[in-house]
């Protein structure tokens, strides 16, 4: 019986793996469960799964659950704020960490799970585009598992010749690493159509079920780019090695190609359920839930470039990763900053792009090997950005 504490219980992913846990009870045990302020879905899940602690980031939400969890007759800790989320994920009786809160909030209590020497289900971007080399020191240091939660990651790990991180690709023999992207809901529109592109149509993603920032994220193809930075550092790929291809139907998540002409891709339905049973699970298999793949049924698979003029996120990815120390902190805050000003329509799609590469040239490169300088320049990311917005 393995204990797990989930992190951003009732987002997508959150309830994903709440999903599979309930079709496995006699495997897996919660210990603890969290959300910023989705209360409702949080007292459902405790009426469930009976955790033995839960976390609330904002006090008054916190204060709603205590009023409203005798009569759900739920007995469990309920600790408020962030510091919590971090006591949470490395309480010695945890044995998993699903970390799945998503953007920089998300950080730290990933990083915690990562040095208490947890198995850490990575959902969590941040934790490796801002800390990448400060969290796989602490995998490596602590001992901790860590199985990536992004489908194309997952994938990937599937698909590799060796399980432990840190190994060079070119001794393994392989050549590069192709993540797929779907391309999201305007990968055929012009430069005059993503103009009057609105956050409705940006959230609403053709294949995957996903919380709003994720959608538009995937939608500027910003996440696709924040993935090729994660790639970098999970699998210690040299920027050269990580290609991006458009695959519109999302059923090859990611494929491996070696030296010998070999391709290696790992297939499977667009259901998130399917990398986190496989991450809870391993080196074993169980049920997910998810629907077998029947490529009768689809008929076809279509891969198609990436245009950096369509995508110039993708294209500011590339070359923050090329900056390389603080760079992509830079990156990663301006997009959240500027994401967050387009779904309060203060700012239009296009501008997105735009907003986060005057950041990048407007806030000075630090070396990223220390927590309280990635922190600092994160908060000064997020300051100019705001001025840049204001002043549109």
């Amino acid at each position: 019986m393995k204990s797990i504490t989930v992190l951003g219980s009732t987002g997508s992913i959150g309830v994903s793996t709440l999903d599979i846990i309930s079709h496995h009870r006699d495997e897996f045990s919660v210990f603890a469960l969290t959300c910023h302020n989705k209360i409702e879905k949080l007292l459902e899940q405790c009426q469930q799964f009976q955790p033995k602690h839960v976390v609330i980031v904002d006090e008054q939400a916190a204060q709603k659950f205590r009023e409203q969890m005798a009569g759900h007759k739920i007995n469990c800790e309920v600790h408020v704020g962030a510091q919590a989320l971090v006591t949470v994920a490395e309480q010695c009786e945890v044995d998993y960490v699903m970390a799945a809160i998503v953007g920089a909030a998300g950080l730290l209590p990933s990083l915690a799970a990562a040095k208490a020497g947890k198995r850490v289900l990575l959902a969590n971007k941040e934790a490796l585009v801002i800390t990448g080399e400060l969290f796989m020191n602490a995998i490596k240091q602590s001992g901790a598992e860590l199985l990536p939660i992004d489908s194309e990651h997952n994938a990937l790990y599937q698909s590799l010749p060796f399980k432990p991180f840190g190994q060079s690709l070119s001794e393994m023999g392989v050549n590069r690493l192709i993540l797929t992207a779907s391309g999201g809901p305007f990968r055929t529109f012009t430069a005059d159509q993503l103009v009057g592109v609105t956050p409705e149509q940006a959230v609403a993603h053709p294949n995957w079920k996903m919380g709003q920032k994720i959608s538009v994220d995937s939608a500027t193809m910003m996440n696709k780019g924040l993935e090729v930075i994660e790639a970098h550092w999970l699998f210690n790929a040299p920027i050269q090695q990580i290609d991006v291809m458009i695959h519109p139907q999302s059923v090859i998540h990611s494929m491996v190609e070696y030296t010998d002409g070999s391709v290696i891709a790992e297939l499977g339905m667009p259901d998130m359920r399917t990398p986190i049973a496989y991450a809870l699970a391993w080196p074993k298999r169980i049920p997910s839930g998810v629907k077998q793949l029947n490529l009768l049924e689809i008929g076809k698979l279509e891969f198609y470039p990436v245009d950096f003029k369509q995508f110039p996120c993708m294209k500011l990815c590339y070359e923050a990763l090329a900056m390389g120390g603080t760079a992509t902190v830079t990156l990663n805050a301006a997009n959240e900053i500027a994401v967050e000003a387009f779904l309060q329509k203060r700012i239009n799609f296009i501008q997105i792009a735009q907003i986060v590469e005057t950041s990048l040239e407007k806030v000075t490169i630090q070396p990223a090997n220390d927590l309280e300088i990635i922190l600092a320049v994160d908060a000064e990311t997020r300051l100019i950005t705001q001025k840049a917005i204001a002043a549109l």
